[in-house]
């Protein structure tokens, strides 16, 4: 990207913004390369400032350096844990699917879209196990990075361009205004005319890695949080929002109570 206002963040905050009506205060604690053994540290700065929701995009870094899928999934299911703990919302855009990155060679590009995809899946139970959103990513830019690589991908043809990252915040924004109990009226329950509904956790992650902008958020059913086949959990696809104007950040903009803190 160009500028600040194509970065991931300042999309994503423009957005809730947005949505909210009402103006939001953003921090990013991420950096290039990093990986869920990282997570700690980011996830011990965004403590100190106390926001109201913290988005997560890892897995990416993880798959390419060789870490472990367990070890990765035990990291993330820590920082969420420990976010839930302090009443901070997660939503967490769960690995993308590296089968469609050009440069990787063929059978490695086959071996990185398998990876990916376990790790995906393996993030998004861990995730709601520890009270967080996951929202997945693969199945949204997967094709569509696939069908435009020029566009999507920027000059390295490993990281996404601006439009990429433009894709990527729009499948993150409804699941994040929903943390933040902002979601349009219509989508505060599961409408089965969408494909949405409750179902077991291991049931949802499956459907979850087939459907575009699929949400998994845990639920109870009967007041029981588990049935037979694990988990309940909430299966939703919310609509993503129309792309907005991105504000130019102020670096000497002081806080204000009447922003909504995102981290």
């Amino acid at each position: 990207v160009d500028t600040v206002e194509q970065t991931p963040g300042a999309l994503l905050g423009s957005a809730v913004a947005a949505g909210a009506d009402r103006r939001v205060h953003l921090r990013e604690f991420c950096f290039s390369g990093a990986k869920s053994i990282q997570l700690a540290e980011q996830v011990d700065a965004a403590l100190r400032i106390e926001p109201d929701v913290a988005v997560i995009l890892i897995g990416a870094n993880d798959v390419t350096n060789q870490t472990l899928p367990s070890e990765s999934v035990r990291y993330l299911s820590e920082a969420v844990r420990r976010l839930q703990e302090a009443d901070i919302a997660v939503v967490v855009g769960t690995c993308p699917d590296l089968g469609t990155v050009r440069p990787i060679p063929q059978p490695l590009r086959q071996v990185a879209r398998t990876w990916s995809r376990r790790l995906a899946a393996a993030q998004a139970i861990a995730v709601v196990e520890a009270g967080g959103r996951a929202v997945s990513l693969g199945s949204i830019l997967g094709p569509e990075f696939d069908a435009s690589p020029a566009l999507l991908f920027g000059p390295d043809r490993f990281h996404p361009s601006a439009a990429g990252y433009a894709a990527l915040t729009s499948v993150l924004v409804p699941s994040t205004l929903a943390a933040l109990g902002l979601a349009p009226a219509d989508e505060d329950e599961p409408e089965a005319g969408r494909g949405e509904g409750v179902l077991s956790i291991g049931r949802a992650a499956v459907q979850a890695a087939k459907v575009p902008g699929t949400e998994l958020d845990a639920t109870e059913v009967d007041g029981a949080a588990r049935g037979i086949g694990g988990r309940w959990v909430t299966l939703m696809r919310r609509r993503r929002p129309a792309p907005v104007d991105v504000e130019t950040p102020d670096p000497d903009e002081i806080s204000s109570e009447s922003g909504v803190p995102i981290s």
